[in-house]
């Protein structure tokens, strides 16, 4: 079995990075490596380089509140590029929880990158 290790996401300055990336995961860097220019945090194990040398990646990270955490970044001054939308109801669990819908909102980094954040809700049965 396979798993992902590493994610590379392109960052021009670290300091910048770090805020946003810090705020947005609600935790801190795990490491810094300067020179020669290296950011990680680690996202459930998973590393999120940040790194001058490294290409633009679209990545997405999942949010408990996914309009709270828009209105927080759109009050930080985030660009928001896609208003929280519904993209899927999952009948099943194959891609996400089942019964769930799957909500996406995409937003800008301090970078540039554009970066998808999601969240899933359990719609109300009547």
């Amino acid at each position: 079995m396979s798993r992902f290790v590493q994610i590379a996401q392109h960052a021009d300055n670290l300091d910048r990075a770090s805020s946003f990336y810090g705020r947005l995961l609600g935790q801190p860097a795990a490491a810094r490596f300067d020179p020669p220019g290296l950011l990680f945090f680690d996202v459930s194990g998973v590393r999120l380089l940040l790194d001058k040398g490294a290409p633009s990646a679209l990545i997405y990270v999942e949010v408990d509140d996914l309009h709270r955490r828009v209105d927080q970044l759109r009050q930080d001054g985030v660009a928001i590029e896609s208003e929280p939308h519904l993209i899927f109801t999952h009948d099943d669990d194959t891609l996400g929880p089942a019964g769930s819908e799957e909500w996406m909102a995409f937003v800008r980094d301090s970078e540039g990158n554009l970066v998808g954040l999601v969240s899933y809700a359990h719609p109300e049965i009547e």
